[in-house]
């Protein structure tokens, strides 16, 4: 049991907010390039690549009980096809549209917890969903008038994350965290490298993968490296300060990645969407208040989670 150090759990989870949009960043730089199954597949490689020795080395158990091995199975599924949507939608939106857009997802998952597992949701926090959701739109309707349904793409990331979630915390009291993540990275690469041997004989152009060039082989080793320090760093910062605490830091990334995409791409949200921004940050604050307010162990519904790593 590690007792709480709320500084360095701060600490880790800022660290996250810089590596996760960072790596996303990576993944915009090679999808002009590099297919979009090549891309997700290496993510997932290098994490089974960096997380396998790190478990055999702590002498963590791999083992699982049938029902946990199937959840993971759904959440390994569900991992891929965030990834996939997210590292798409860089394509064509901003970083920072992408990443706010996406961060509609606690709102989400507020939600799904009153409606599907019946979790008790006060009016004061639905209405701050659905003020959350006015100002995704805000970020939305930019880059929906400019590139049409690809500016959805975020809020499938929203959604199935929020999925994701739901089936982590069915199962994560019974698998360790860097245990979950490297099996989850060796069961996407057992179905991601036949999905790429597959879209080369049939001639699939997102499943076909290329040869990347030097600076592309370290673009891809850098998605991957620092999309799985991120979640490390996420995991054990809710080692050393409790959720309460860091949810609110995690909206830190949205800066962050404005400020990253700024610097690489020149992009900057215009007025409307840095207005969406701003409502969504802040509905998204007041959601987190509330939940800690209402629950004595703090905001278990809205724990850090990386919608892109």
């Amino acid at each position: 049991m590690h007792a709480d150090r709320p500084f360095l759990g701060v600490l880790l989870i800022v660290g996250f907010c810089i590596l996760a949009p960072m790596g996303d960043a990576m993944a915009k730089i090679l999808g002009d390039s590099i297919p979009l199954g090549q891309i997700v597949a290496v993510r997932f490689a290098v994490q089974s690549l960096i997380l396998l020795p790190i478990v055999w080395l702590s002498g963590i158990s791999l083992s699982m009980t049938p029902r946990v091995f199937r959840l993971t199975l759904l959440r390994t599924a569900l991992h891929i096809v965030g990834i996939g949507a997210m590292f798409l939608s860089l394509r064509f939106l901003p970083l920072a549209d992408a990443v706010a857009i996406a961060f509609v997802m606690p709102f989400i998952l507020l939600l799904l917890g009153r409606y599907i597992l019946g979790e008790t949701v006060g009016h004061r926090r639905l209405i701050g969903c659905v003020v959350g959701f006015i100002g995704t739109l805000l970020v939305i309707q930019p880059s929906f008038a400019a590139v049409g349904l690809p500016a959805l793409l975020p809020l499938i990331v929203a959604v199935v994350f929020a999925l994701f979630m739901l089936v982590t915390r069915q199962i994560a009291k019974e698998c360790d965290a860097v245990a979950l993540q490297a099996i989850s990275g060796v069961f996407a690469s057992a179905v991601l490298i036949p999905a790429l041997m597959f879209g080369y004989l049939a001639d699939l152009p997102e499943l076909t993968p290329l040869r990347p060039t030097g600076n592309e082989w370290l673009l891809l080793a850098l998605l991957g490296t620092l999309g799985t320090a991120a979640h490390l760093l996420m995991t054990w910062s809710l080692r050393f300060a409790p959720s309460a605490t860091l949810a609110p830091v995690q909206y830190l990334e949205i800066p962050i990645a404005t400020l990253i995409g700024f610097v690489v791409f020149g992009d900057l949200p215009n007025g409307l969407a840095a207005i969406g921004i701003v409502i969504t940050m802040s509905a998204g604050l007041y959601v987190i208040y509330r939940e800690s307010r209402s629950s004595p162990s703090g905001p278990q519904s809205l724990e850090p989670v990386p919608p892109e790593a």
